[in-house]
């Protein structure tokens, strides 16, 4: 009876560290900042079209279009805007997307 009830402890012992184990999550995506122009902002698809710059360990530099994690930044993006944003290892989607360089204002300092 003893080597029963210790068998069955053992073996609950092993079903929690094994549901630990496997309930840990996966590690993190690596992040990495992406600067770029906006070339477009397709509202209905809710994409944007952007001239990006090299993300070093992520991309080379290259125009494509990206979703976004928040749509409502495709409705205040203007061409010639630019933008900083958060990429992920694997996702080919702009988080957090901030303007830092305003299309109309550039071209009024210019003249």
């Amino acid at each position: 009876m003893k080597n029963l009830l210790r068998a069955i402890r053992t073996l609950a012992l092993m079903g929690v560290a094994i549901s630990l184990c496997l309930g840990q999550n996966a590690p993190a995506k690596k992040s990495y900042t992406f600067h770029g122009k906006v070339v477009s902002a397709d509202k209905d698809a809710k994409t944007l079209t952007i001239d990006g710059e090299k993300v070093e360990g992520w991309m080379e530099a290259m125009t494509m279009r990206y979703k976004v994690d928040d749509p409502t930044v495709v409705d205040r993006l203007k061409p010639g805007d630019q933008i900083t944003a958060t990429v992920y290892d694997g996702d080919y989607v702009l988080h957090d997307v901030k303007t830092v360089g305003n299309a109309s204002k550039d071209s009024k300092q210019k003249k």
